[in-house]
Parts: C-alpha cells; structure tokens; sequence
C-alpha cells in the first residue's frame, strides 16, 4: 500500500508533466558517465556553453560574449574567451567567472569521460598518469598545466595540444565544458561533492539555464525542475506568454496512454507502427542530424571485396525501402546530413554509389561467395526507426539481385555485432544501424570509423589498412584547417572513401524525430540531435497545464 502512494503518471503535481525515455543517470555535468544521452535534456536545460548553435548550425556567442583565435610558437592553437559580465548563477547573486571553467573542466580531466577532453593541451599527461595510478599530487601538478587558465574573472585562455576546427562546435553541446559553480565546489571532499549533485536541496546545484534541478526522485523517476529567474538565457517572450514555472521530467511504460487520457503534457513517439495511422493535429517532428545505415562486415567473404559492397548499396532503392512507412522521409546515399555544415555538395553525392539495380545486378553476376545466404542483424524492439520493416525489404531488394538475405533481430545486439567466429571475423554479414551526431560538425560523424571506433566492420583490415590510414589522414587534415570552409574538401574526400571506394557503410535515410506535444505550450520542442529542448518553452495565454 505504501508504495502504491508513491509517485505515478496519474498522481495529481503541479506543472507541466514530460515523459522522457530515460532518467538522468548524473546531474554531475563535468564527472558525468559514458551512459551520457540520458542527462543531456536536465543538462541542456540548466547549463550553458561558451558558445550556441544557430538555426543554420553555425556557431554563436553564449556564455562567451566574444573570443580570439590564434596559434603560438609550437603550432598549438588558444582561445580568449570573454566572458558575458551578465550571466549570474541561479543564486542571482554570484556572477559567472573563469575560474569556473578551470574547475569545471579540471573535473572533467578527472572523471568518467575523461577522454573526451583530450584535444586539450596537457590533458594527455594527466589521462596517463590517471592510468598508471600516479600519487595524486603528481595528478594536480599536471591539471595546474593543462590548457585552461583564468586570465582574470571575465577572460578564459584555452589551448589545444592542437588545431581543431571543430572545437566551437563542441563548446555548445558537449555538457563536459559548461562550467561549474567553484564558489559551492572547491574545498569540498569527494564525499561532499557527491551529496551536492545527488541531493538536490536548498537551491543546489547552481544553474545558468533557464531552469535548475529542485528535486531528483530516483525510485519514483522523475526529476522536478523550477524556473529559474536569475538566468540571462530566459525564452522570449511574446504577449500574454509566461514561462512554465515548474517542470516533471518522469519515465514511463505507458506514456502515449498518460497522454492519450491528459495526464502529461509531452511525449516522444517511441514506435514507427504508432505513425502508421491518422495523424493527431498535435503530432510534430524534428529532422535529426543523423543518418541511418547499413553496415558491412569488410572481413568476411564475400563481403571482403569492396566491388561486392559497392554494388550491394547500388542494388537499394531508398525511396521504395521507406515508401510508406513515416509521415515524412528523407532517404539519402550520403553519411552527412545536408543540415550540417560542410556536408557534400550534390556533385560529391552523386559520386558515391546510388541506387542503379541493373547495374548492380551486372556486377554482382559471377562474384564468388554469394551463393550462401547473408545475415542481416538488427535491434528487436520498438524504435521510432521503422527498422523491422526496413529490414524485410533490404532482403526482398537483394533478392532482385540474386542475393538472399536472412534476417536476425537480438535484443542483445551490440555484442552480436562485435562477436567473432572461431575463424576470426565478425559472424554477421550486415548489421543496421543510426548515428547521431553530438555537434555541428562533420568530425562527429567520421570519429566511428576511425582505428578505435565502434563501427565493428573491420575495415582497418582491409588492403592492408592503407584506405583507412588514408581517410584517418584526410580527417587529420580537415580537422586542423582554421575553418570549416577550408577543411570541407576534405571531409569529403574522406566520405568518398568510406562510403564510395570501399563502401564500409550504405547510407539509407536521415530520421525524424516525432513527438505529441499540448497547444498550449509554446517553444517545447526536440533539437536536432534528438534531445529535448526546453530552453525555449513557455506557456501560452490561458490556463496552462497541470493546473487543470
């Protein structure tokens, strides 16, 4: 009995309701964990970065009002940052300082994704030291050298080991490199420092975003969040519109049924099946900076020769393999969304291989290895990708080509995917798969099919390792150009190598993200890379919601 008092979808609460697919696993933005993508909607929320995102994706001041870019004698480039002198945290009385992003980032050297701030000047010292088990004084001489420094309250000097281009574009979303709040930090033991992000009470912790974290109930999962007055980064405003003063982030089996009967306010539409049927006025979508994909497995025959991969992706229609299934598609042949910035020209699309079945037919006549049917494995369960359709007909398109295919759904994908035979290579011939990028930039997409990626194709294997060697080289190149314009040439000639001449990867479409969300809320919404927004939410005139 008691616990059927605890909190549920049906429990009266103030404020608006949102059903999340997960609950934040941290609300430690700069100690985080790998299992990142659950934090990002409570982080994006209630941090911000030096920099933002425009609509068109291209970098624009946030906490930085403005910066300088240049390189010093050992070729290392550094950013001045200038801080804003008008952003307060949410206790409304400390300002924003530098020292806040030297023990933010410090942190972040320190904690569980440590890696992801290698681009730093020193931090490699640091990662190897944390690896052998150093004292931890040596530990702390290296941070004290590492490249983030306070030139005085309002200016941030940042050096990286060395030019990366892409750098800005992370700033924005990646939460490791918002600041944290070091009047309420330093001091404190590592047990202390826990109680502060794990208890929120009391106004902590600090936010700059428009909300911050007033309760985190992890048994009854959910996270409460308040508007927060102090911050410089408030929703705009238009007549009669207010911001929604409280905020129940909360998980649930059945929440399409909670917002079906008024229950919540927002929900993501977790099932392509449930977009197969008449259209509610309220469903909106997000086109995703992300693209979906074939994946071959380079090392296994038949799959060993790239002629035999070029021509598989040539035996797909994508236009009939999505027809039909979603409201909207965008099916595609390339792995950078057209969004992005940088992304290929349709002369550099149309080079890599495209749809052409009498074509692929031809080349596939007589190829040995094909004879034995290919695996295609794939994630059971719902998913707003219509996977299990998409899946049916590769194999139906293949056939058309004298090629069969089985298919093999696993819950336990992720290591089927990476299990080897007794002979050595992976044992599927193809897997699906979607990626997501985590900022604005080409570099995020390429980064999986590098030597130490996750891409579980093989492809360093092949020819010896000199087409990956070659495409890791080019994004060397690309990634320390000064711009992006400089570098996109070859961003692209990388993505004709992977995609084109060895054809590791068959593009199909970039998704959508579909949600139902009240009329009465103003500015909720999803970002392009598939996390909620809510810096933009406020309510329209009338009575909101949760108060009915």
């Amino acid at each position: 009995m008691l616990a059927a008092w605890g909190p549920c979808g049906f429990q009266p609460e103030p404020g608006l309701k949102v059903i999340v697919p997960a609950m934040p696993t941290t609300l430690d933005w700069s100690y985080s964990d790998p299992a990142n993508w659950a934090n990002y909607p409570v982080m994006l929320a209630t941090q911000k970065g030096l920099t933002t995102l425009g609509a068109d994706h291209s970098v624009r001041p946030g906490l930085a009002e403005r910066w300088e870019q240049g390189r010093d004698a050992q070729g290392r480039e550094h950013y001045t940052f200038h801080l804003r002198r008008d952003v307060r945290w949410s206790d409304g009385a400390t300002p924003l300082s530098a020292r806040d992003f030297v023990v933010g980032w410090r942190r972040a050297m320190l904690g569980r994704e440590r890696g992801e701030m290698a681009d730093l000047a020193g931090v490699r010292e640091v990662l190897a030291l944390l690896e052998r088990g150093a004292p931890a004084g040596q530990v702390q001489e290296a941070l004290a050298r590492t490249g983030v420094e306070a030139l005085d309250a309002h200016t941030l000097r940042v050096t990286l080991e060395r030019p990366r281009n892409y750098f800005l574009s992370r700033l924005a979303n990646v939460y490791l490199f918002f600041p944290a709040p070091s009047a309420d930090l330093e001091g404190l033991t590592e047990e202390a420092l826990r109680d502060y992000f794990d208890r929120p009470r009391d106004g902590r912790p600090r936010a700059l975003g428009p909300y911050r974290v007033e309760r985190w109930d992890r048994a009854g999962e959910r996270v409460r969040l308040v508007h927060n007055p102090a911050s410089a980064f408030q929703p705009p405003l238009e007549a009669g519109e207010r911001p929604a003063p409280v905020i129940t982030l909360m998980r649930s089996e059945i929440g399409t049924a909670l917002y079906a009967r008024g229950r919540v306010d927002f929900v993501f539409i977790d099932s392509a099946l449930a977009l197969r049927g008449p259209r509610p006025e309220d469903l909106r979508h997000e086109p995703l900076l992300s693209t979906y994909f074939l994946v071959f497995n380079t090392e296994r025959p038949p799959l060993d020769r790239p002629e035999v991969r070029r021509a598989l992706a040539r035996a797909l229609d994508r236009e009939a393999l999505l027809a039909g299934l979603l409201p909207e598609v965008r099916p595609t042949n390339v792995l950078l969304p057209p969004e992005l910035p940088g992304a290929a020209t349709p002369e550099e699309a149309a080079r890599l291989p495209r749809f052409d079945r009498e074509r692929a037919r031809e080349e596939l006549r007589g190829q040995p290895g094909l004879q034995r049917p290919l695996r295609l494995v794939y994630k059971s369960g719902d998913s707003f990708v219509p996977e299990v359709a998409i899946a049916e007909r590769i194999a139906a398109q293949l056939a058309q080509v004298g090629v069969t295919v089985v298919l093999d759904a696993r819950s336990d994908f992720s290591s089927e995917v990476a299990r080897r035979t007794p002979e050595g290579p992976r044992a599927y011939d193809v897997y699906l798969r979607r990626l997501g990028a985590d900022y604005a930039h080409p570099n995020t997409f390429f980064t999986l099919f590098e030597h130490e990626g996750n891409h579980q194709s093989g492809w360093e294997t092949q020819a010896g390792g000199e087409p990956m060697a070659r495409f890791e080289r080019l994004l060397e190149e690309a990634d320390a150009e000064p711009t992006l314009a400089q570098a996109r040439a070859r961003y692209a000639q990388a993505q004709e190598v992977l995609v084109g001449e060895q054809a590791v990867i068959a593009p199909l479409y970039h998704p959508d993200r579909y949600f139902r969300v009240r009329p009465v809320l103003r500015g909720l919404d999803v970002n392009p890379f598939n996390f909620l927004a809510l810096d933009q939410l406020r309510l329209a005139p009338g009575q909101p919601p949760g108060e009915r």
